[in-house]
């Protein structure tokens, strides 16, 4: 572990010093399907066109939870309570967590992402507009566990918003939800977004977006592979296609090869079939029943839900059992 100060910067290095990257994508795509971790999608190009996405028309996940969150602050920062440590998971530019951080009374907020360039950049910005709060920010892959500075608030709180937890296969998901009930203290809270099921063809306007830039965030994998292992991917050769799996419950996002190929990377040879898929991502969606459910049996006791008029979207409010 490392503490950064540089520029009043404040940022602890808890990065995994032994991900293999270079192993795990070839374990991916010498398998059957072929897939790729979707972590990999966030290098530092990723992480832009993903806050783009964000802003898309299509894209109601964002502006709903954010609307969620400003209607309903009132009741959200009660149930936090005061002098509360604010931890956020996979934080980015940290946008939508202005709305906490003006109203909530807070001791201090943490930021988590894996990104070195948007975590230094926001907690830059941070450090400007709130002189008044403790900002650590915290580099790391949340999906592994990790111990939390104590900064010396009456409780923790985690902010994990988007539905970025749908990324999670199923038992990926309850190992997660304990890993990090484990990690906190009994009454800590969790505060969550979820998207909920709807129609699929609004899912999946949401991830096929008129101005190209999903595609390319998807695309992007690519690139990064190209760069850091040296393989030789022809962008040209393969189209992002993202649809809902009405059976599953989710959004799948796939890179499709459009000819018959060959891809090298380092000393492998990858075949492709026209029309072979690589599976790079999921985003599934949830009932708010099944997900309390499988909250209590990973240690959080559901306190609150609040929704959007349409009932597209939700926030959760939990607390360690």
């Amino acid at each position: 572990m490392s503490v950064v100060n540089q520029n009043s910067r404040n940022i602890t290095d808890l990065s995994p010093k032994q991900d293999d990257m270079f192993t795990n994508v070839i374990n991916g795509l010498t398998s059957n399907p072929k897939t790729i971790a979707p972590k990999y999608l966030y290098d530092e190009l990723g992480s832009k066109l993903f806050e783009k996405i964000t802003d898309l028309d299509e894209y109601y996940q964002t502006r709903t939870e954010f609307d969620i969150l400003n209607q309903s602050h009132v009741s959200i920062t009660k149930l936090m309570g005061k002098d509360v440590d604010l931890i956020e998971l996979g934080s980015g530019s940290s946008t939508k967590t202005h709305v906490l951080l003006d109203e909530a009374n807070l001791n201090s907020y943490m930021p988590i992402d894996i990104s070195t360039t948007i975590l230094t950049s926001t907690v830059d910005q941070l450090e400007k507009d709130y002189p008044m709060l403790k900002i650590h920010g915290i580099l790391a892959d949340y999906t592994q566990a990790f111990s939390l500075p104590e900064l010396g608030g009456n409780k923790k709180v985690v902010f994990f918003p988007g539905s970025t937890i749908g990324n999670f296969e199923p038992f990926e998901e309850a190992m997660f939800l304990k890993q990090l009930s484990n990690t906190l203290d009994k009454g800590d809270g969790l505060l969550i977004g979820l998207d909920l099921r709807k129609d699929k063809h609004i899912i999946e306007k949401a991830y096929n977006d008129k101005q190209g830039i999903t595609a390319a965030f998807n695309k992007n994998l690519l690139t990064r592979i190209n760069r850091e292992l040296h393989a030789d991917f022809q962008l040209e050769n393969f189209y992002h296609h993202a649809y809902y799996n009405v059976e599953k419950s989710r959004l799948e996002m796939h890179l499709v090869s459009n000819v018959k190929q060959t891809v090298h990377l380092q000393d492998h040879k990858i075949d492709f079939a026209e029309n072979e898929n690589i599976h790079t991502e999921n985003s599934y969606k949830y009932s708010i029943n099944s997900f309390q459910k499988l909250c209590m049996k990973c240690g959080f006791k559901p306190v609150e839900v609040f929704e959007d008029k349409n009932k597209w979207f939700s926030v959760h409010y939990l607390e360690v059992m």
